[in-house]
């Protein structure tokens, strides 16, 4: 029979000083540790589960196309609102316009009548003109960075509203139809001071009219246009700025749970560290 003494020898580990690979071990074992430590305290305090690209190299390059698309959109955005913006300026002016052509109906109404002597039409065509004057005053100082909106001179302008170049991307608005000056709204001469003069005036105010009403339709669709387009930028913004953050942020409570169990495995693996680095000197106790 084998001697069980002598089987136990050999599987006995020796005693060394110059190699501690028991230290070894726990140092390569702290160090791992130590590194998974550190990126959960990057992550923690920037709320990002990316910082560098060696986090996630493929995910970093997404969530960067994500975020160049994001502040595409936003651009688009400030278009779709500076557009608005120079809308509802032409807008409002030609709302002002058309008041004035009611009121001109009015005057015209009252110096149509016989029962207004020619005193009373003289002070109604007087006032006539003045306001046919104001019409187009605003008409040629309504403006927007220095371009005319509402005489009939403004230029084709075209907004981006995407992100990419395309003509779906870009809404394109063209004022150079309306003209609300007196000339092209056909009142330029209306004469109030005769019954006459009145009664044609009447028709030519009412026609104006209508196509003061024409150019503030087709000024409202646009806006219209404009409106849904920035709510569907706001929708996309939103939902592709998810998308980004979905890659790109971490995970909070995760996080929080993987930093305590790293920062216990530290403290164990220090421990440990120390025991090992003690072994060598307990192997001096056995010369006495």
């Amino acid at each position: 029979m084998p001697n069980k003494n002598h089987f136990k020898e050999d599987y006995i580990m020796g005693l060394r000083i110059n190699n501690n690979i028991t230290a070894y071990t726990a140092h390569r074992n702290l160090a791992a540790t130590d590194s998974q430590l550190t990126k959960s305290i990057g992550k923690l305090s920037s709320g990002l589960r990316i910082n560098n690209a060696k986090d996630d190299v493929a995910g970093l390059q997404i969530a960067n196309q994500f975020r160049a698309q994001v502040r595409g959109l936003r651009m688009a955005q400030q278009n779709a609102s500076q557009a608005t913006s120079m809308l509802q300026q032409a807008e409002g002016a030609m709302n002002q316009i058309e008041g004035i052509l009611e009121r001109l109906k009015e005057l015209a109404v009252s110096a149509a009548s016989d029962n207004t002597d020619q005193a009373g039409k003289d002070a109604l065509h007087s006032e006539a003109s003045q306001l046919l004057n104001e019409i187009n005053r605003i008409a040629l100082d309504t403006k927007y960075n220095t371009g005319e909106l509402i005489d009939g001179t403004a230029s084709t302008m075209t907004f981006q509203i995407g992100s990419e170049n395309s003509a779906s991307a870009q809404i394109k608005v063209d004022l150079g139809s309306i003209n609300f000056t007196t000339g092209s709204l056909g009142v330029a001469t209306i004469a109030l001071n005769s019954t006459e003069g009145a009664q044609s005036a009447l028709t030519t105010i009412t026609d104006a009219i209508t196509e003061a009403g024409k150019g503030l339709g087709d000024v409202g669709a646009v806006q219209s246009r404009l409106e849904y387009a920035a709510s569907n930028l706001a929708i996309s913004i939103e939902n592709i700025s998810a998308s980004e953050s979905t890659i790109r942020d971490a995970d909070m409570a995760y996080e929080m749970v993987t930093f305590t169990k790293n920062q216990i495995m530290v403290q164990a693996g220090t421990a440990m560290l120390a025991q090992a680095n003690m072994a060598p000197q307990n192997i001096l106790s056995l010369f006495g």
